[in-house]
C-alpha cells in the first residue's frame, strides 16, 4: 500500500476505540477482581487485606492480561483490539503491513511515555501529519481507517 492512500485514524475515533476497550476489559477485570478476593478470604477465613491482595497479586495479574490483549490483538491478522474493531480502525507498520508481537509489545509500553507526560503523547495524534502518537512514533506504526 502506497503511503499517500493510507487514511490516518485521527485523536477521536482512536478515544472511542479506547473507551470501548476501557469499558471491556474494566468489565473482565472487576470481576477476576471480586472471584479472586472472595477466594482468597474463603482460602484465608476473612483475614485477608484486600489491598495487600491488590497490589502484589491482582494489578500485576491485570497488568499482563491488559499487555496481552493489545499486543495480541493488534498483532493478530485483525490488527486490532476489540474497540478499535467497532470504530473501524487498525494498526499496521510504517508500510501498511502487519505488525509483530513484538513491535505491538513495543507500542503498549511507549504508551507510558504517551501518558506519563500529562498524557500529550496521546494528544499528539491529533496534530501530527500522519495521526500518530507518541507511543506510534516510537514503534514506528500507524493507526488507520478501515
Amino acid at each position: 500500500m502506497n503511503a499517500n492512500t493510507f487514511s490516518y485514524a485521527g485523536f477521536w475515533r482512536r478515544f472511542a476505540a479506547y473507551v470501548f476497550d476501557s469499558v471491556i476489559l474494566g468489565y473482565f477485570f472487576n470481576n477476576i477482581y471480586w472471584f479472586i478476593v472472595n477466594q482468597m478470604r474463603l482460602g484465608f477465613r476473612g483475614d485477608v487485606d484486600s489491598e495487600l491482595i491488590s497490589t502484589f497479586v491482582i494489578f500485576p495479574i491485570f497488568g499482563i492480561i491488559a499487555w496481552c490483549y493489545f499486543s495480541g490483538m493488534e498483532s493478530s491478522p485483525l490488527q486490532a483490539t476489540v474497540g478499535k474493531y467497532l470504530v473501524g480502525i487498525y494498526v499496521t507498520d510504517s508500510n501498511g503491513e502487519r505488525i509483530s508481537f513484538g513491535r505491538a509489545t513495543g507500542r503498549y509500553f511507549a504508551k507510558i511515555l504517551s501518558g506519563i507526560i500529562l498524557s500529550i503523547g496521546y494528544l499528539m495524534a491529533g496534530f501530527t501529519e500522519k495521526k500518530q502518537a507518541l507511543h506510534d512514533m516510537v514503534a514506528n506504526s500507524l493507526v488507520l481507517k478501515r
